[in-house]
This record gives structure tokens, C-alpha cells and sequence, in this order.
């Protein structure tokens, strides 16, 4: 775990931020979406729609690209995912890091649902959506919801054991009467370097939240910055999110330049969602 001594200066965390923004920042993309397709290894490849996965076998359920319906193939012969990512992820993130979980459970429901089958192959979405529903499960409270889809992912995941974010849906059900440290400490034990980049990003964003919740402002300011600049990988809405929540630490005169850098940043990562629209707010708000 990163004691908060390790913790670099919030005002390196920054100037590093945005050293590498111009890096990192998305590509904009005009073209259509392209649906999800299991690729073999024989290079063949179908639509995850014509398919559906029984036992240790897929099966063609319509005839598409020269597949047969009712055709079987070994699971085993899946190489890996090809296609975009349904929309309704970044927009259902969106949702739940800005507090309504309700509603992006409405959205990220079917993308778990009609990519369920391709659970264990490389290069899925399901795992994203997954573990993005088991956070809003979590945040709205849903127990027992959060556990089963806990295990749905750490069975889809077995080299890893646990999935860590089993670990994250009970920190964040943790009962309001909870601590503030304790809180604030099942959050940290999660930000450490050998877990997945996406369990860190969200742990350092709620960590944030926690610590904003108890005035501790300098520390939330660095809870949000570690998310762009420690787990970049983590995702763009979480950037997005993080680099949003930040920018209202920085309302002093000289360092409006650097709450409009987080800001613009926020808006190129989440076109599309509602943190887009409260990035503008924001924005028109400074000038």
C-alpha cells in the first residue's frame, strides 16, 4: 500500500499531468461503431449477435459469413475480440461516477447480457462493463447483486483468483457508520501497483471522495490527479471524472491556467456522456 509519505507532492502530481497531456489525449473518431466479433484462430470471424456459447462450445445460432446455423466450434478456438466498444460503457461510467448508479445500471445491463459469451476471451467487453456494473451495484447498495456479479468475474478471470474488484464493492458497501480512516483505508489498500490499472483508477477516485467528504482537500486533490497521472490505463471517463473533481481545487487566480487544462482534457475524453456536459458548464463558468 502507498503510505501518503510516498505520495508524490500534489504540485508534481500536476506538473506531470500536464507535461504529458498533449500525449495522451484521445483521437476523435467519426466513424460508425463497428459491432463485436469473435475472431478464430484461423483468422474466420462472426458476430457476437449469431452466436451463443454452450459448455466448451460456440454455437452459431443464425448463418452469417459463411458459418451455418446450428454449427458448433471449440471455445478453445476463440482468439480474441474484435470490434468497438458499446457506447453505453463510457456513458453508464459516466453516470455512476457522477452519482447515479441506478441509471447507469439501466445502461451497462445489456452490454453485460449480450456479451456474456465472450466472458473468457482476450480482447473482451464484458469484463469492462462487468466490473462497472459491480461498481454501481455497489454504490447503489445492492449487495447481493455485487457479490454474484463479483464471482461472474472472478470466474471469467481465473489466473488472478479474486477479482480485485470484489474487493473494491465492499469497501465501497462499507456502512456509513464506518470510520473515515477505515474508509479511507480500504480504498488505499487497493491503489497498489501489482493490481489492475482499472481497480486502481476507481480506488484513487473514491478514495477522492472519501476524503473530500472529510474536508481533507489537499489530499483529494491528490487522490483525483493519481488517476490520470498513476493509472492513465485505468479508463478515459475515469480520467475524465478525476481531472473534473480536481479542477475545483484550483480556483485560486494563478491557477486558473491549470484548472482549464483539466477541464479541456475532461471534455476531449468523455464526448458523448454527461461529464462532457458538466466539463462545458464548468468551462463556460471560467470564462
Amino acid at each position: 500500500m502507498k503510505s501518503e509519505s510516498m505520495m508524490p507532492p500534489t504540485h508534481t502530481v500536476l506538473s506531470i499531468f500536464l507535461g504529458c497531456l498533449a500525449a495522451t489525449l484521445p483521437l476523435s473518431r467519426t466513424s460508425a461503431a463497428e459491432e463485436a466479433r469473435i475472431v478464430f484462430q484461423n483468422g474466420r470471424s462472426v458476430p457476437i449477435s449469431a452466436v451463443a456459447v454452450q459448455g466448451d462450445d460456440i454455437v452459431i445460432n443464425a448463418a452469417a459469413d459463411g458459418f451455418t446455423a446450428g454449427q458448433k466450434l471449440p471455445l478453445l478456438s476463440a482468439d480474441h475480440v474484435y470490434g468497438d466498444k458499446p457506447e453505453a460503457v463510457n456513458r453508464a461510467v459516466a453516470l455512476l461516477l457522477t452519482g447515479k448508479p441506478k441509471e447507469a445500471l439501466e445502461l451497462l445491463g445489456p452490454v453485460v447480457s449480450s456479451h456474456a459469451m465472450t466472458a473468457k476471451i482476450p480482447g473482451n467487453f464484458w469484463l469492462e462493463a462487468a466490473r462497472a456494473a459491480s461498481v454501481a451495484y455497489a454504490l447503489n447498495g445492492d449487495s447481493k447483486e455485487c457479490a454474484d456479479l463479483g464471482k461472474e468475474i472472478s470466474d471469467a478471470t481465473p489466473q488472478q483468483g479474486i477479482d480485485p474488484f470484489v474487493s473494491l464493492g465492499k469497501a465501497l458497501l462499507l456502512p456509513k457508520s464506518t470510520e473515515a480512516a477505515a474508509r479511507e483505508t480500504a480504498f488505499r489498500d487497493l491503489t497498489t501497483d501489482n493490481l489492475p490499472a482499472p481497480v486502481c483508477a476507481y480506488a484513487s477516485f473514491f478514495l477522492a471522495e472519501a476524503l473530500k467528504d472529510s474536508k481533507k482537500n489537499a489530499e483529494a486533490l491528490e487522490a483525483y490527479l493519481m488517476v490520470p497521472c498513476l493509472f492513465p490505463s485505468g479508463g478515459m471517463i475515469l480520467n475524465a471524472a478525476a481531472e473534473l473533481e480536481a479542477s475545483e481545487y484550483l480556483t485560486a487566480p494563478e491557477r486558473r491556467g491549470e484548472a482549464l487544462s483539466l477541464i479541456k482534457s475532461s471534455i476531449l475524453q468523455s464526448q458523448g456522456t454527461l461529464l462532457a456536459v458538466e466539463a462545458n458548464k464548468r468551462l463556460d463558468s471560467l470564462k
